[in-house]
């Protein structure tokens, strides 16, 4: 790719697009960028570039003569390019990715004229341009920014100047999307985290996760891209109504908190627990589904310093009972095993109200959790859940668990006693 900058300040348009990936990819050979003085072709011995507009009114206008020389010269010296003359104007259409991808695949050359003071000779753009772009609705002293971007944009990618053409096709704009937020070290930043799911390994649900933040970003930042979307791919969809059900959630605009549970905490504890036997019942789950947990459990529990509750601001999102009691069933494990020789406590009663089912109180929730339990000198957490449960599986794959085998648990009577046992070795 060829492209031929005509300005009035070469050495300062120069100086920007020979530096950094541009410049390494011209030494390369890759590109080949010329900032072309129009000054050099005026035919007068002051050098005039520029002369008052005929009508009258402020300023100057650039003269067609020296603009169309240099011109010329430039043309002379591409013949048998597929060659593009702009004139960046802010009468042209505005560039897009779109347009960086046309002039990229058209064209091996691009001519982009600068212009300056009140414009130029409107005979010179007749004769001679193709086409006018702009940057945008506004109006810039020349147009040496706007031929800047544009060769950045278009230039970039051109085959060999990124590493890889992921480099830019998972970037903004590029299908229509902004792009997913990036992250780097450390994990965690003045109280701020880097997002679970980026350090957990499993690149299929990074990718599903970027794609997710690709459409709330343009969603909620450039609307009026999102209006342009046509989305047909089955999990682009999926993406969507799980988008919107986020949005219809709480936005967690208050600290998030963890305090161990006292006795005037079991009610509130209780209508926790109704919410999970709610959602239970709704999806077939045989668990939760009597007079369990109940008060006495809880207040077993809260005894024995045990109970936790989490906290939105002042209001109670959710609650746990971490004990280093072992719990009954756990040693008759079948179908694996658990960890030998390592130090542990237990994981029961975990769950979140329903207004804050879906936001971030669940990692919070299990990251706290984790905290208290190294704080007890252990060296692992167990805990088991229905087999059916595929919300609170999924939470403890996220978190870092893993599926040990199966046990059995009789603290329901003549309901499923069957759970599936998991397991987290802390670091």
């Amino acid at each position: 790719m060829r492209i031929d900058i005509l300005t009035l300040f070469p050495n300062t348009v120069s100086a920007v697009l020979h530096e950094s990936i541009l410049g390494r990819a011209a030494k390369k050979g890759i590109l080949e960028i010329n900032c072309v003085q129009i000054r050099d072709f005026t035919e007068n011995r002051q050098c005039q570039v520029d002369d008052y507009p005929y009508g009258g009114g402020w300023g100057c206008v650039m003269m067609a003569q020296p603009l169309k020389s240099c011109l010329d010269t430039v043309l002379e010296s591409a013949v048998g390019r597929k060659t593009r003359v702009i004139y960046l104007s802010p009468q042209g259409k505005t560039f897009t990715q779109e347009t960086a991808k046309r002039l990229r695949r058209d064209y091996d050359h691009l001519v982009l004229v600068c212009g300056h003071y009140e414009g130029v000779d409107e005979r010179f753009i007749e004769k001679c341009v193709d086409e006018e772009l702009s940057l945008g609705d506004f109006v810039l002293t020349g147009g040496e920014i706007a031929a800047m971007a544009i060769t950045d944009s278009v230039c970039r990618l051109v085959p060999g100047v990124l590493s890889d053409e992921e480099c830019y096709t998972g970037e903004s704009h590029w299908d229509g999307l902004l792009e997913y937020p990036q992250y780097t070290r450390p994990d965690e930043w003045e109280g701020l985290d880097v997002p679970e799911v980026l350090r957990g390994g499993d690149h299929a649900k990074i990718l599903r996760w970027r794609r997710k933040q690709q459409l709330l970003r343009t969603m909620q930042k450039r609307p009026d891209l999102f209006e342009k979307l046509s989305l047909t791919d089955p999990e682009d969809l999926q993406l969507l109504a799980e988008i919107r059900k986020d949005l219809q959630r709480p936005v967690l605009d208050q600290p998030l908190s963890v305090r161990q549970a006292v006795p005037e905490d079991v009610q509130t504890l209780l209508s926790i627990a109704a919410d999970a036997r709610a959602m239970l019942k709704k999806y077939g789950i045989d668990q939760w589904q009597e007079d369990y947990p109940n008060a006495r459990a809880f207040l077993y529990d809260i005894q024995r310093g045990e109970c936790w509750l989490v906290f939105h601001g002042e209001e109670p999102a959710g609650m746990f009972t971490l004990t280093t009691e072992n719990s009954p069933g756990y040693d008759a494990i079948t179908d694996g095993k658990w960890t030998p020789d390592l130090s542990f406590c237990v994981l029961h009663r975990l769950a979140v109200s329903a207004k804050y089912r879906g936001t971030d109180v669940a990692a919070y929730l299990f990251r706290s959790m984790e905290e208290i339990a190294r704080s007890l000198g252990v060296r692992s957490i167990r805990t088991d859940t229905h087999k059916k449960n595929r919300s609170m599986k999924r939470l403890l794959n996220e978190s870092g668990y893993r599926y040990r085998g199966n046990i059995v648990v009789l603290v329901e009577p003549d309901h499923d006693p069957a759970r599936q046992a998991f397991e987290k070795i802390l670091k």
